[in-house]
């Protein structure tokens, strides 16, 4: 039975207090005006019969005298099959014009995936972008941050993963957005076409800190219901930052003892929580998760990215505007590398980067006037063609495509007993029409 409650005690920003009993943390409450509107809070703290809710939106308006009724449930989302192309705010409603959602209710926030179903990931998602299929494979069920900073096209980069990628579904989940970056996300979506395998779910920068919180949940709970159902899912967070900035806010408000540099000391466990229902369902679909942490003056040790690191399973760095070789890490590659992938593929990768980090020694030597030998003059040619056809990040080439451009590179700079590959793969692999001296 729902509980009906006539006054409310305490205002403070988004916050409500009311005196209830018998509610639980994260029950949906409605907040009816005397001028007929209604408005949503959730459950954030219960201190005895202290009740105190986040309302969803403004609360201007609202009256010591208005009724709160508790509905005895947490927020939901709307699935159906006509979820895809749709975009939603962080209430799981429509803001694309579209029609009134019209489906199964599922809870957000519940626990992650049945371990027992969970299977160990051993699948490739491809996304057709050198400095990740070939040098840091995305693995599926894989949860990955890109660790950047502020001005950095990580965005950019989410949408060109989000068109190229193989995955069956992509669900995108904007927190903090800015209206153009909001804007960019959908003409990108439509432009190439992948609007169709997509679902948006978006907070921009001046709506409430409470539907930043709720887009992860949102996003993650369409993700669990289309790998149920066989897809592949990819799910594409950004900013965690701002979500996390968001946590710290409310929890300000509520007067909670800060841990580190203001962050409340659940935050581990709320990022925690997010990234790990990425999973490969054992006769079913998976979802794996990208997401972006923005690291405040370039700190790796700052509280989001430091928490981060230690739930996922490596890092992209996004430096300079290129997915940094030396700095980026995936931990669950080595699980397709040369497995599922082509033999050549870890060679090639490893000795690659290998050249790329002589050639910035190269030039080194260059900058500081010294005279250059015939093999930093080679190097100095294979780091142009390395940051033009590997680290550019507009490019769009299968894996094979990019493991062959890999060969033809070396081929054009070096010669075959320079380049410390296997003598078997050279002879398979190396290019007939190499040029080098």
């Amino acid at each position: 039975m729902k509980k009906i409650y006539d006054r409310i005690n305490d205002m403070r920003g988004n916050l409500i207090t009311v005196t209830a009993e018998d509610v639980g943390l994260g029950e949906l409450a409605r907040i009816e005006h005397g001028d007929g509107r209604s408005t949503f809070a959730s459950v954030l703290r219960i201190n005895e019969d202290q009740v105190t809710l986040q309302v969803f939106g403004d609360t201007r308006g609202i009256s010591t005298g208005d009724r709160v009724t508790f509905l005895k449930r947490q927020m939901q989302l709307t699935y159906t099959k006509d979820l895809l192309g749709r975009r939603l705010n962080g209430m799981g409603e429509p803001i694309d014009g579209g029609p009134k959602l019209v489906g199964e209710l599922i809870e957000i926030g519940t626990p992650s995936f049945n371990p027992v179903k969970r299977i160990v990931p051993k699948e490739m998602v491809q996304t057709n972008i050198p400095m990740i299929d070939v040098f840091n494979c995305l693995v599926k069920s894989q949860k990955i941050p890109i660790f950047s900073v502020p001005g950095e096209p990580y965005n950019q980069l989410l949408m060109r993963i989000a068109n190229q990628t193989d995955a069956d579904v992509v669900v995108i989940g904007g927190m903090g957005l800015t209206f153009s970056d909001y804007q960019a996300f959908i003409d990108n979506a439509e432009e190439a076409g992948s609007i169709n395998k997509s679902v948006m779910f978006i907070h921009q920068a001046t709506d409430p800190a409470v539907e930043c919180v709720l887009v992860p949940d949102m996003a993650l709970t369409a993700a669990e219901q289309y790998a149920t159902d066989g897809k592949n899912v990819l799910v594409l967070l950004t900013d965690m930052s701002a979500f996390a900035d968001a946590i710290k806010e409310i929890a300000i408000t509520m007067d909670q003892i800060p841990s580190n540099r203001g962050y409340p000391g659940s935050l581990y466990s709320d990022l925690a929580a997010r990234y790990e229902k990425a999973v490969d369902i054992d006769g079913s679909g998976s979802i794996t998760i990208i997401s972006v942490t923005t690291m405040p003056g370039d700190d790796v040790t700052h509280p989001i990215p430091d928490n981060t690191g230690y739930i996922t399973e490596g890092q992209f760095y996004l430096h300079n505007g290129n997915i940094d070789p030396f700095g980026s890490l995936s931990r669950l590659k080595q699980q397709v590398i040369g497995k599922v992938t082509r033999e050549d593929h870890g060679d090639l990768a490893n000795n690659m980067i290998r050249l790329y980090a002589e050639s910035k020694k190269a030039r080194e030597r260059q900058s500081m006037g010294f005279k250059l030998s015939r093999w930093d003059e080679k190097l100095l040619h294979y780091s142009k063609l390395f940051e033009n056809r590997m680290m550019n990040l507009e490019v769009n080439y299968t894996l094979q495509e990019a493991l062959d451009l890999g060969w033809q590179t070396l081929g054009e700079c070096f010669r075959p007993e320079e380049v410390g590959i296997k003598q078997k793969l050279i002879d398979k692999y190396w290019p007939e029409l190499a040029v080098a001296g």
